[in-house]
């Protein structure tokens, strides 16, 4: 295998645009293929946290399980647990979501999967 000093070297030898190319669309398809691979798997079931980067900022660092997802695997309810319904019944920032006293779980759709922390252990680990 060459070094990535090697790597390097031919890459810059390279004249046509064509192969160039061809190297970038090698390199950017590893680079998803890595992503991907260190990406923890989500699914229906798994308990988790929303992240920091979700708006409106009152659904951030709720937790609960996650929930059936979308049809492209992009977005999926979330089910919270019973305190994380309670603290977004009763913050006073949270001006979109309505909870009945008698709602234990909220489950709130369509959190984007970039925004799902998950906290348990899958259970074929």
């Amino acid at each position: 295998m060459p070094t990535l000093a090697e790597i390097r070297a031919f890459v810059a030898e390279l004249s046509e645009v064509g192969a160039l190319v061809a190297v970038q669309e090698a390199a950017a398809a590893r680079l998803i293929e890595l992503d991907a691979a260190q990406r923890p798997v989500i699914t229906p079931g798994r308990i988790g946290r929303i992240n920091t980067s979700i708006r409106p900022a009152c659904l951030r660092r709720l937790t609960g399980t996650v929930g059936q997802r979308n049809r492209t695997g992009t977005r999926f309810d979330f089910v919270l647990d019973e305190d994380s319904t309670e603290q977004l019944r009763r913050d006073p920032h949270n001006t979109q979501f309505t909870i009945p006293q008698d709602v234990k779980r909220f489950r709130i759709v369509k959190v984007p999967a970039a925004c799902i922390e998950l906290t348990d252990t899958p259970a074929d680990s």
